[in-house]
């Protein structure tokens, strides 16, 4: 055996655009414990491999991604990482590559594998061994046990098949505790930034990192809390801070996703670490995942300053019934709008994680967190993020419901995006529905089963683009998100025709809703077309009109904020009397409107904004971007500082853009 290994370590292919999109940051720490071990370590994202065509799809994915392999030699090590949804295709590829691979021990590493080991060697004899929990030690462990010669499998933290053909369990791996001391990041092993990005064709940059492991909670629907002992461990904020900065130095990097589900939960940690990213002066812009419940205002405040833009919050439902049913452990008087309004004051856009059809969930329990949607919807510009439960291995309702769940066609759960695709694939899921359901839907009515599609498909979208539409039609005719929904959904047509008619046609409308709906839409149509779009640039030298103008005869700022005092009401959230619903009347005449995309400072989604323009910024704007306007005749109208003050403003609102001769940058 030689001196230094070979240890080929392949993520498994899937083609969920999200996770293409970036490279699997376990894996690269894999490489870069075996590394500095002294071993050659060879990495393979085949989801990327997938995305670039480098790798047939379809029915020919595992023989293609095998072929795929072969040219890279017979490694002395060769290893599997999985999530739930890629076992079975991570099985038939090694299927495939067991004849031509003959002695080499082949494992399965990765979330994918939690809860299932045992199995998979029972039913599958071409897997030799399972990683269980953190590999960077055990991996290198058994690289240096087939360095001596030794069996690689009697090390702690492996699941393998012993000589009698029956699996067999060495003693769990003790957590490592300081997470500070995990390798480095092997970059250099898999495609670069900039190559996973073009796949996409998206600049967003955004890169996965490795910030914490575990999870202290039991919720019903997820296995992570048990897979770690129901611990859970953030890298140390200087190691954090410092993997964040050394993204400046990879092109392509522009932003970071730290990939610890409950970033806050440690608050002394989460504060520590915007501290000193501030202190230091990263300025790269981040997102996490957290729970409502872990952050407050002042947190919220540091992370913005920070850098933070966007932030997941696992929700899963309004309905504190339904969350204590699941075993959420979020209390019952959390101010969930709260929490929105105090990402919106940060900087932060706050992405809505539901899980719809939990057991036990009333037509009153989903309408209860439909509301809420609608309701924050109106408040910050959130992003709505709604799953159908599936009942995973490893967690209580995989235990509870595995035996009795099957997938059900033409309804894909979320959690299996973009895998379990091939013949060969939907035959292993077809024949161990118990280790695949990842695949599987709670037993319900097939009716049922399209109403909650629907609601987490097509639901979502209405509210992120009409939210003011859809809270109108709520407040006027007297009714619940969840009635409002069906009603579309029999209605079968666009929700802008359905909205209009709705209108038109129900009796409990006021005569002004018609008009009123017209006009809401006119003005969120604007804004989704704005916000496509983005701030443009202008031609040097010129001012241009980069926002859409408009007039509306509603106060629309302050029917907004009527809207969502209605809806603060029916979510159930106490709304003060000084601010309770009032009826808000019309200007006495239409007012100008202009809406535009402002350049982004570093750090913040730039957003779309709505600006009420006076008569007389009105007729300077139009002076301003006259095509006939001379240099000498922009210079007169500008000659004021009154005048060169209003431009200001319209070009830092976005409402102008403006390019300096010779420049490249719009101002």
């Amino acid at each position: 055996m030689p001196p230094h290994l070979k240890i080929l370590l392949v993520s498994a292919p899937h083609a969920d655009t999200f996770g293409y999109s970036m490279p699997p940051p376990g894996l690269l720490r894999l490489g870069g414990a075996l590394r500095d071990a002294g071993h050659q370590p060879a990495l393979e994202d085949l989801a990327h491999r997938l995305a670039t065509g480098a790798i047939a799809g379809g029915e020919e994915l595992a023989v293609s991604a095998a072929k795929y392999l072969l040219p890279r030699g017979q490694p002395d090590l060769f290893g599997l990482s999985v999530m739930g949804a890629t076992l079975p295709i991570a099985l038939e590829i090694a299927r495939e590559l067991r004849p031509l691979w003959p002695g080499v021990p082949f494992v399965l590493g990765g979330p994918g594998v939690n809860g299932t080991d045992h199995w998979i060697l029972e039913r599958f004899p071409w897997i030799d061994g399972i990683v269980r929990g953190e590999g960077e030690v055990t991996v290198v462990q058994m690289a240096d046990a087939l360095r001596r010669r030794d069996t690689p499998f009697e090390v702690d933290g492996v699941t393998y098949r012993g000589p009698d053909g029956t699996p067999k369990r060495t003693p769990d791996r003790a957590m490592i505790q300081d997470l500070g001391t995990l390798p480095r990041y092997a970059w250099d092993l898999l495609p670069t930034i900039t190559e996973y990005k073009a796949v996409t064709g998206e600049e967003d940059g955004l890169v996965p990192l490795d910030s914490g492991r575990g999870c202290v909670y039991d919720c019903s629907f997820c296995s992570i809390g048990r897979t770690w002992s129901r611990r859970s461990r953030p890298l140390p904020p200087e190691r954090l801070v410092q993997e964040i900065a050394e993204l400046r130095g990879i092109p392509g990097a522009r932003r970071a996703y730290l990939c610890h589900d409950i970033f806050g939960a440690d608050r002394k940690h989460a504060m520590a670490f915007t501290e000193r990213m501030i202190a230091e002066q990263i300025q790269i812009p981040w997102e996490v995942r957290a729970r409502a419940d872990h952050l407050d205002a002042e947190l919220l405040l540091a992370m913005g300053r920070a850098g933070c833009d966007r932030v997941l919050l696992g929700i899963e439902s309004a309905s504190p019934s339904v969350r204590a049913r699941n075993q959420k452990g979020m209390a019952e008087t959390i101010d969930l709008l709260g929490v929105v309004d105090d990402c919106a004051a940060a900087g932060i856009t706050p992405i809505l994680s539901l899980i719809l059809g939990l057991p036990g969930e009333t037509d009153a329990e989903l309408d209860e967190s439909l509301t809420f949607c609608a309701a924050a919807a109106l408040r910050a510009g959130v992003n709505l993020s709604l799953h159908l439960v599936n009942p995973q291995p490893g967690c209580a309702l995989g235990e509870e419901f595995a035996a009795v769940s099957r997938p059900v066609e033409g309804i894909p759960p979320d959690m299996a995006l973009g895998a379990g695709l091939s013949a060969r694939e939907r035959a292993l899921i077809e024949a161990h529905p118990d280790l695949f359901s990842t695949w599987s839907l709670l037993p319900y009515e097939e009716d049922r089963l399209r109403e909650l599609t629907f609601l987490s498909l097509d639901f979502p979208k209405v509210l992120m683009r009409f939210p003011r539409t859809f809270a109108q039609l709520m407040a006027d005719g007297s009714c619940g998100a969840l009635e409002l929904a069906r009603a579309w959904r029999r209605d079968g047509r666009t929700f802008e025709t359905f909205a209009r008619e709705r209108a038109a046609a129900d009796r409990s409308c006021s005569v002004e809703t018609p008009a009123i709906i017209d006009e809401l839409l006119a003005w969120e149509t604007a804004l989704v077309r704005v916000g496509a779009r983005g701030a443009r640039r202008a031609v040097p030298g010129r001012y241009r009109l980069n926002a859409e103008l408009f007039t509306s005869k509603l106060p629309l700022t302050e029917w907004t904020a009527h809207l969502s005092r209605c809806l603060d009401e029916r979510a159930g959230r106490r709304v003060e009397a000084a601010s309770a619903p009032s009826p808000i009347a019309a200007p006495d005449a239409p007012q100008t409107y202009a809406v535009a995309a402002p350049v982004s400072a570093p750090g913040r989604l730039g957003g779309v904004r709505t600006l009420r323009l006076g008569s007389g910024v009105t007729r300077l704007i139009d002076a301003v971007v006259a095509p006939e306007a001379s240099q000498d005749a922009l210079e007169a109208m500008l000659s004021s500082d009154k005048a060169q003050h209003a431009v200001r403003n319209l070009v830092q609102s976005g409402v102008l853009s403006y390019t300096v001769p010779g420049d490249t940058i719009s101002r």
